[in-house]
């Protein structure tokens, strides 16, 4: 048997079959772009979350900057995840602690606050230890730039008699002098954890 189609005419049997492949067709376009839409918008709701979080951080660091019981021989660090605010770090006394978690709170994009801050021991051979530290440290001619900051950014966090000098400068050479100026007298041990901002 021969079958002779003329351009528009298909045999019966075969349209049910090509109506449900067309509709399966179009089914499949309509859910790739459904798909497609949807992941575009999460990712432009990632890339929004993101930016917020962002913006939050440089506000809370800000703050913290602003605070003016906040300073060298204090450590804050901050991160931003979904709203959610969480301060890591030392302060020197506990109302610090409570008072920069008190402003962090304030702040517009803040959802929550995870205040992780700890409270150093109060000692006064440590608080020596600190000026001490500072004095040599800030008081050398290489850092002069530095000591006449608004906001001074090597921070140094002693307990116990151990060192850690945290915050930021200039050069691997400024952070290779801040650790051997930071050997005074009377430390235990000296932890370099300055970053060089590049």
């Amino acid at each position: 048997m021969v079958l002779s189609l003329l351009p528009y005419e298909m045999p019966t049997q075969i349209l049910p079959v090509v109506f449900q492949m067309r509709a399966s067709v179009r089914i499949v376009l309509v859910l790739s772009a459904v798909l497609a839409l949807q992941a575009a918008t999460s990712a432009q709701r990632a890339e929004r979350s993101d930016r917020s979080d962002r913006e939050t951080a440089d506000r809370v660091a800000a703050t913290v900057r602003s605070y003016p019981q906040f300073g060298i021989f204090d450590d804050v660090n901050i991160s931003v995840g979904d709203g959610i605010v969480t301060l890591t770090g030392c302060v020197t006394m506990p109302f610090k602690r409570e008072e920069i978690g008190g402003r962090v709170t304030k702040i517009e994009g803040v959802r929550r606050l995870a205040n992780d801050l700890r409270v150093l021991p109060v000692s006064q051979t440590d608080a020596n230890l600190r000026v001490r530290i500072a004095q040599a440290i800030y008081g050398h001619p290489a850092f002069l730039a530095y000591a006449t900051m608004a906001h001074p950014s090597i921070h140094i966090i002693v307990e116990g008699g151990r060192v850690e000098l945290t915050g930021v400068v200039g050069t691997m050479a400024d952070r290779s002098l801040a650790f051997a100026l930071a050997q005074v007298p009377g430390t235990f041990a000296v932890k370099n954890s300055l970053r060089v901002d590049k």
